[in-house]
């Protein structure tokens, strides 16, 4: 979304250019000045007198009020056909009359006005989800002063004076005297001289057509440094060192990100026996730490998939656990999810340790190869000094062609190996059908160790994505899996369990976790997994909050139900009306992920959370609703003063937050009522609301 904002005296056709402007960019068109004369026009229908010495402010300002909050006022945003309607009566035409030009000064004068219908504009303009040109006084300074773009349009009062001129001749209104017009508005705003980071653009000796493509060139600059990511934005609320912001940065691309940029052309897996490096070779492709690395074997379990770029060429990346052959338990989960990843694989590196040397499983693993039939290309690793090649020589003898010395923690021979293996992806037969389809809805599956994350995620799927084992914490790398629900794609994020203390926990946990926490954030809904065959824990709950606190839409997911018996379907019933308090606009699904038992109730529950996560309610739709609600049960007195809401809009969605303009502050108690009511109105069900209170406290009079 981007915001333009155009400032400037009369004459200087400002809402001519303005309305090209967003017409050129497909953007909303808001005629500030429009509105003053439009609710001038309410006053004076309504009885108000605007011709008294002294015209009593504080009824013009509640005749104002009643105009924008009732519902009164439209104001049309097509720049083609930017109407202005009182109770559904176009008055384009009679605003600009003489009548109203001669009185709009009484009614803008007016502090409390101004602060009206200022909110009133702002909330315009938060509700232009592509973006806005907006154009009056103060717009810059005021109104808009964060606009991408803010404009003041100038020229000189001759060449101003002439254009009205010509206006009038040609038919329009606009033959005012502009020296008179200009003292009567520099009473109550500025706009001879541009405020700081206000550009101005002077067009005295400009034809039409070069203001607009000075306008042009600004917007479209703006456009392309607004690309910067919003979650980066959002980091300062964190207490992380250098490292960990750097490894949420580089978690926090969401799969739209990813799928932009140069063509992929295939999907190129990694692979070999435990603790040769695998891991190590992956950040260093990437040019991050993306998986996890500790000095222990097997550290690495599922086969996770990355995006990556080499030399202009996008591939898909595919780290995997460490391959062993007549293994048991979860180093054969973890072995087979290696076997799996090279059936998918339209290549492979195959890594070897070079400090080593040859092992029994290095041959193991090549004869596995063979029967593949993949392109395979060696890397021998930890080797960084000047015997490196001669002690690579020695895996001539797999047969796999030129071994690549290479050290991937110091990066040596990293270049040479990518293209080596890049030629070899190109070659190959594609397999894979590699690309991520775009536009998927982002699920994370989220909970405490060994709830049954990978379990749900493979039953959904109905193969085995993921190792799943009794050992909790199995799962340490996010694993994106596109898996089909119901008829439609997801991508489902299976993630590790979150520890219930951060900063007591090290090596593969510790920034597992932190990995768990950026797919959070990459997600847009969270299905929050419980075990319910065990009690409900402090480290649940902590879970269930860090997703609400993320903003996401969350499903509570009650695993295990199949094992509960009537008393424990009791207890959790009591626990329900008790502990999830603060979750009880959140659909809850019992079910078996080890049998697939009510699965097939995710879908619709999934469904209902990310429409309400992306639902927005029309301003006045809003504003008409909050009246009957204050009107209903105003807020509380408080130290003989009772604070009154004046205006409100939903400023964003994902999640749908709420920006109320108040007489004074509003009490927890009564937040969280308007939410009660906001849910019972308009549903929001299976996503968080966030509502903030802005004051706008009266001014005494002297």
């Amino acid at each position: 979304m981007i915001t333009v904002a155009i400032d400037g005296p009369a004459g200087v056709g400002k809402s001519s250019t303005s309305r090209a402007l967003a017409k050129h960019f497909g953007l909303a068109y808001l005629d500030t000045g429009a509105m003053y004369r439009a609710v001038t026009l309410w006053c004076m229908d309504r009885g108000v007198d605007l011709d008294a010495d002294q015209p009593d402010q504080e009824a013009i300002t509640e005749a104002v009020a009643e105009s924008i909050t009732g519902g009164h006022l439209v104001m049309g945003l097509d720049p083609e056909h930017p109407t202005v309607s009182l109770d559904g009566r176009d008055v384009d035409e009679e605003i600009r009359s003489t009548r109203v030009s001669e009185h709009v000064s009484v009614v803008s004068s007016i502090p409390a006005v101004r602060r009206v219908l200022i909110a009133a504009q702002q909330a315009i303009m938060a509700d232009q989800e592509r973006g806005v040109v907006a154009e009056g006084r103060d717009i810059t300074t005021v109104v808009a002063p964060d606009a991408q773009v803010r404009v003041l349009l100038t020229a000189r009062e001759e060449v101003r004076q002439a254009r009205r001129s010509g206006q009038a001749q040609a038919g329009s209104a606009g033959a005012e005297d502009l020296a008179a017009r200009d003292a009567r508005d520099s009473k109550v705003t500025s706009f001879i001289s541009a405020a700081d980071g206000v550009t101005t653009v002077d067009n005295s000796d400009l034809t039409f057509e070069q203001t607009l493509q000075i306008l042009i060139d600004l917007v479209s600059s703006a456009m392309e440094e607004d690309s910067y990511d919003e979650y980066a934005r959002n980091l300062d609320d964190y207490e992380l060192d250098e490292e960990d912001r750097a490894l949420l940065e580089g978690g926090s691309e969401s799969q739209d990100d990813q799928n932009q940029g140069p063509k992929a052309v295939g999907v190129l897996a990694v692979v070999g026996r435990p603790n040769v490096g695998k891991s190590t070779l992956v950040n260093r492709i990437l040019g991050r730490r993306a998986a996890v690395v500790e000095d222990t074997p097997g550290v690495t379990r599922d086969r996770v998939s990355y995006e990556a770029e080499w030399a202009g060429t996008q591939f898909k990346l595919v780290d995997t656990g460490g391959w062993e052959s007549d293994v048991e338990g979860i180093e054969s989960a973890i072995a087979s999810q290696a076997q799996v990843a090279v059936s998918l694989a339209d290549a492979v590196i195959l890594v070897v340790d070079g400090q080593v040397g040859l092992t029994a499983s290095d041959e193991r693993i090549v004869t596995m190869l063979r029967a593949a039939g993949k392109p395979v290309v060696l890397a021998v690793n930890k080797l960084d000094d000047r015997m490196a090649d001669y002690t690579a020589s020695e895996f001539w003898k797999l047969g796999l062609g030129e071994p690549y010395a290479i050290s991937a923690m110091h990066g040596r021979g990293i270049g040479d190996l990518l293209d080596a293996a890049l030629e070899q992806l190109s070659k190959a037969e594609k397999t894979s059908g590699f690309l991520t389809p775009e536009g998927l809805r982002r699920v994370a599956l989220v909970g405490r160790p060994n709830v049954g994350k990978s379990s749900l995620l493979n039953q959904l799927a109905h193969e085995e994505r993921a190792v799943v084992h009794d050992v909790a914490g199995t799962t340490r790398d996010p694993v994106d899996e596109v898996v089909q629900v119901d008829g439609e794609d997801w991508l489902f994020i299976d993630t590790a369990g979150i520890k219930r203390r951060l900063h007591k926990i090290s090596g593969a946990e510790y920034y597992s976790s932190l990995r768990t926490q950026a797919a959070i954030e990459r997600s847009e809904l969270a299905l929050i997994l419980f075990d319910a065959s065990q009690p409900i824990a402090d480290q649940d709950l902590k879970v269930m909050s860090q997703a609400v606190d993320a903003g996401r839409a969350i499903v509570l997911v009650f695993n295990k139900w199949d094992l509960l018996d009537d008393f424990g379907r009791q207890r959790l019933e009591r626990l329900w009306q008790t502990e999830f308090d603060r979750v009880t606009w959140a659909e809850r699904v019992n079910l078996s992920a080890k049998t697939g038992w009510h699965t097939n109730r995710l879908a619709k529950a999934m469904r209902t959370a990310l429409e309400s996560w992306d639902k927005r309610i029309p301003t006045g739709k809003l504003n008409s609703f909050l009246g009957k609600v204050q009107a209903a049960h105003p807020h509380p007195l408080r130290g003989g003063k009772q604070p009154r809401i004046l205006f409100a809009t939903q400023a964003s969605t994902r999640p749908p937050r709420f920006v109320i303009f108040a007489t004074g502050f509003l009490e927890h108690g009564y937040r969280r009522y308007l939410e009660r009511c906001l849910r019972e109105e308009f549903g929001f069900e299976g996503t968080p609301i966030q509502i903030s209170v802005h004051i706008r406290e009266k001014k005494k009079r002297k």
